[in-house]
C-alpha cells in the first residue's frame, strides 16, 4: 500500500446516502456471498464525526474460504483488492489505493470483529464523551502520521480497546 496522506475532514452529510448506493451496488454484483448485513462502519458511520473521506463497508459473509470467488468478482467491479489482515477478512479499496472513496471489508458474520466493530460503532453514536475524544485523539494522529496511515490506524487502538472493554478514556 502506498504512503497516501492521512486527512481528515468535517462529517459529510451525504456520507450515509453514498454508503446505501454502494451497499446496493455490493448486493447486485456480490450479492451471492452476502451472509447477514451490509454495515457502514468507521467514522463516516458516526454523525458529526471527523473522518477520511472514505466510506467504510463491512459485508458480511459465511466464510473466508466460501467468499473467495468474490474477490474476482469485486475486482472486475472497480476494487483493489489487498491481502491486509487476511487471516480475518478480505479487504479492498476502491477506485486504487492512491485515491480511496470507499473500503469493502469482507468479514465473517457474527465473529468476534464482526460484533467488535458494530459496538465501537454504535457506542460513537450514542456516547457525545467518547466521541469527542476519539475525534481529538484522531486530529492528533492525523497531524502526527500525516503520511503514515498504518501508524495512524494502528495509534487509535489503544482507545479502541479501551472503549471496548467499557473503560474510561
Amino acid at each position: 500500500m502506498s504512503r497516501t496522506p492521512v486527512i481528515l475532514e468535517a462529517y459529510d452529510p451525504s456520507w450515509p446516502s453514498k454508503f446505501e448506493a454502494e451497499k446496493q451496488r455490493l448486493l447486485a454484483i456480490a450479492g451471492q456471498w452476502l451472509c447477514g448485513s451490509i454495515e457502514h462502519v468507521g467514522s463516516t458511520a458516526v454523525p458529526g464525526m471527523v473522518a477520511k473521506p472514505v466510506i467504510d463497508i463491512m459485508f458480511g459473509i459465511k466464510s473466508l474460504q466460501h467468499s473467495k470467488q468474490a474477490i474476482a468478482v469485486l475486482v472486475a467491479s472497480g476494487y483493489d483488492y489487498w491481502p491486509y489482515k487476511a487471516d480475518l477478512m478480505h479487504w479492498f479499496c476502491k477506485p486504487s489505493d492512491a485515491l480511496r472513496t470507499h473500503h469493502l471489508h469482507l468479514i465473517p458474520f457474527a465473529s468476534p470483529l464482526w460484533f467488535e466493530r458494530i459496538k465501537f460503532r454504535d457506542i460513537l453514536r450514542s456516547n457525545t464523551t467518547v466521541a469527542k475524544q476519539y475525534a481529538g485523539l484522531k486530529r492528533q494522529l492525523a497531524e502526527t502520521y500525516s503520511t503514515d496511515r498504518e501508524a495512524y490506524t494502528e495509534q487509535k487502538w489503544p482507545f479502541i480497546q479501551q472503549v471496548l472493554q467499557g473503560g474510561q478514556c
